[in-house]
């Protein structure tokens, strides 16, 4: 079983619905967060531990993480998608991006 974790900022565009598209994928477990204090679901370290690949959608996610996060994620694969900030919740262009760009990181 490999383990997906998205995070975006707010957890609530982007990231849940990373969680939601690969969510029944065989092989496959899926989480999401945010790295702002206030979002929907705050990134835990717990969250951290449990992942194998972490998947952040911008190269200012993977800075913030390495900031607050950096003894948590010694020998994690952290992979930036570069996917901005504009599109909504299940949106079916960042539904295609993601299936994409997280292809490389699924199992089989």
């Amino acid at each position: 079983m490999k383990r997906l974790l998205f995070i975006c900022s707010q957890n609530k565009l982007r990231s849940p619905t990373g969680e939601a598209v690969f969510a029944n994928s065989p092989g496959v477990e899926t989480d999401s967060a945010g790295l702002n204090h206030d979002a929907e679901v705050p990134l835990s370290e717990e969250q951290l531990e449990w992942a194998d690949v972490v998947l952040v959608m911008e190269t200012t996610h993977r800075k913030r993480l390495n900031e607050r996060f950096a003894h948590a994620l010694r020998g994690k694969q952290v992979v930036v998608l570069n996917i901005p900030d504009r599109y909504e919740f299940m949106d079916p262009d960042l539904v295609e991006l993601l299936k994409a760009r997280c292809a490389p990181y699924l199992p089989g």
